[in-house]
C-alpha cells in the first residue's frame, strides 16, 4: 500500500493544506482507503474527512451508515452522511436505478466541494475496477478515451489514489491492520452492469488469464500516453463557445477520425458532458455534419441536442426551455430570460450604422405587442418583398436552436421588428421623421 504514497506524488493528486473527503461507503475497498490516508496526514500534511451517502436502496443501509460513524468515532475522523431517495431519482428523470445513484452520489460531492467543505474527493477504485471500467467501455463502443480507463483525477477534484494497488493488497492492508468492514451483498446481484463484469466475465477471464488485470491495467496505460500525444495535436481554437453553446467547423469530419472525434469530447466536455459518449454516437456526429441537411439534429445522452447549422456543428445542452418574456411591452426596455433589450429615442440625424436598429414608432399598430414568433407569421423585408418569418429566418441563417429565443414586435401576424435581425419595410424611418427608436439587443450574462 505504501506504493500509494509514490502515486499521489507522481500525479500531484495532492496538496499540502488540503482537506480530503474519503467516499466511505463502509466496504473493504473505502475502508482501507480512509486508514490509510489518515494514517498517513502528517506526512502528506492534509485533513481526513468521511463522506458516507445512504442511496436509499436497500433495508442494510442504515445499519452501514452506523457502522461507518461509528468506526470514523473509534479513529477520530470527522464524518458526513448523506441520504438520497435513488429510486425517486430514476424514476423522476427516467434513469437507471445504477445511474441515478451515480448521479445523486456525485450531487453530493460538488455540493461539498462549492461549499469549501472538501478541497478534493477521495475514491476507493484500484486496479481491478480499472479492469473491470475498461472492459465495460468497449464493451459499449468506446474509443481510445475510453479504453484508457479512468485517470488519477479528474476535473481537479476527483483523485483515485488506489489505481496502483491490487484487490489482493488491500485484502492484506485490511487484515493488518484488523480493519472492519461490511459486504454489500447487492454486489453479487448481476443485473448491475458492473457486477456482470466483475463477478462473471472478469471471474472466467482470470481464470484462463491469471495476469489479465496487470495487463489490462497496462494497456490502458499505454493508451493513455498515446491519446495525450494525439490530443497535444489538436487545434481546439477552433471550438467556439458561445453563451454555453459549443461551435464546431464541419471542416472537421473530412479529416482523420482520430482528430474529429477527440474534439467531439472536448466539445462535449465544455458543455459539462464527460461520460456515457460511445462510438454510436460520434458515426451518428459525423453522419450529421457530412450527410445531413442544414437544420438536422441528433440527440445525445443527458440532453444534449448536437445540430447542423450550414457550416458547423453546435453542441448543447438542452435543459433550456423556450423562454417567456418577463413584460410584454410595446417600446420600453424590457427583458427576457436571455436578452436584454434597450428601445430608446433618439433624433434620426443621429443614427449610426451598426449601432442598432431604428424603426419608426408611428408606424407601429398600437395593439402591437412584443412575444415569440408563431405560425403563420410573417415580414416585408427592409426594401420590399414579404416572405413567411420562418423562411426569412432561414434566407437570414439564423440557427434553428435560436429562432424560437428571439423577441418579435407583432401585431396579429404581422411582424415589425425582429430584436437584433431587422425592421420591417413598414416601420422604416423616413428621411422626413425627426426621431425614432433605438433598439438595442445583448445577450444576458450567465
Amino acid at each position: 500500500m505504501n506504493k500509494i504514497l509514490d502515486f499521489i506524488k507522481e500525479n500531484k493528486l495532492i496538496s499540502a493544506g488540503q482537506v480530503i473527503g474519503v467516499g466511505v461507503s463502509g466496504g473493504i475497498d473505502s475502508m482501507c482507503l480512509l486508514h490509510f490516508l489518515n494514517e498517513n496526514r502528517e506526512k502528506l500534511d492534509i485533513d481526513v474527512v468521511a463522506i458516507h451517502i445512504n442511496h436509499g436502496i436497500r433495508e442494510e443501509s442504515d445499519d452501514e451508515a452506523r457502522f461507518v460513524v461509528e468506526k470514523c468515532k473509534e479513529w477520530g475522523i470527522r464524518v458526513y452522511k448523506f441520504t438520497i431517495d435513488s429510486p425517486k431519482l430514476a424514476k423522476d428523470r427516467k434513469l437507471s436505478l445504477e445511474t441515478a445513484a451515480r448521479e445523486g452520489r456525485y450531487g453530493v460531492f460538488e455540493s461539498l466541494i462549492k461549499r469549501d467543505v472538501v478541497d478534493k474527493i477521495a475514491l476507493a477504485h484500484h486496479q481491478s475496477d480499472q479492469a473491470e471500467t475498461i472492459l465495460m467501455h468497449i464493451f459499449r463502443g468506446c474509443g481510445v478515451s475510453g479504453a484508457k480507463g479512468m485517470d488519477p483525477v479528474r476535473d481537479g477534484i476527483y483523485i483515485r489514489p488506489m489505481l496502483p494497488v491490487t484487490k489482493e493488497e488491500i485484502e492484506d492492508y485490511a487484515a493488518l491492520n484488523n480493519i472492519d468492514y461490511v459486504v454489500d451483498e447487492s454486489n453479487l446481484d448481476t443485473s448491475y452492469a458492473r457486477n456482470y463484469v466483475r463477478n462473471v466475465v472478469m471471474k472466467d477471464i482470470l481464470q484462463r488469464w491469471p495476469n489479465a488485470v496487470e495487463a489490462i491495467n497496462n494497456f490502458a496505460n499505454a493508451v493513455s500516453e498515446d491519446n495525450a500525444f494525439i490530443k497535444s495535436k489538436l487545434d481546439t481554437n477552433a471550438l467556439v463557445v458561445d453563451d454555453k453553446v459549443v461551435s464546431m467547423p464541419c471542416s472537421y469530419f473530412y479529416g482523420s477520425s482520430s482528430i474529429y472525434s477527440r474534439m467531439i469530447f472536448k466539445a462535449l466536455g465544455l458543455i459539462g458532458v464527460t461520460k456515457d459518449i460511445e462510438r454510436k454516437h460520434i458515426e451518428m456526429i459525423r453522419e450529421l455534419a457530412v450527410d445531413l441537411e442544414n437544420g438536422k439534429k441528433v440527440n445525445l445522452p443527458y440532453d444534449v441536442v448536437v445540430s447542423k447549422e450550414y457550416n458547423f456543428l453546435t453542441f448543447r445542452n438542452n435543459y433550456i426551455e423556450k423562454p417567456t418574456l418577463d413584460r410584454e411591452l410595446k417600446c420600453e426596455d424590457f427583458e427576457s430570460a436571455v436578452w436584454n433589450i434597450s428601445i430608446k429615442r433618439v433624433k434620426t440625424d443621429k443614427i449610426k450604422k451598426g449601432e442598432g436598429l431604428f424603426f419608426d414608432y408611428r408606424k407601429v399598430p398600437k395593439t402591437a405587442r412584443w412575444r415569440y414568433r408563431e405560425e403563420g407569421d410573417v415580414f416585408e423585408k427592409f426594401g420590399g418583398g414579404t416572405k413567411k418569418l420562418k423562411s426569412y429566418m432561414i434566407d437570414r441563417k439564423i440557427p434553428v436552436r435560436l429562432r424560437d429565443m428571439i423577441p418579435v414586435l407583432a401585431d396579429g401576424n404581422e411582424v415589425y421588428v425582429i430584436a437584433g435581425i431587422e425592421v420591417s419595410e413598414k416601420v422604416r424611418v423616413g428621411s422626413d421623421v425627426p426621431t425614432c427608436f433605438k433598439l438595442v439587443v445583448s445577450k444576458k450574462q450567465n
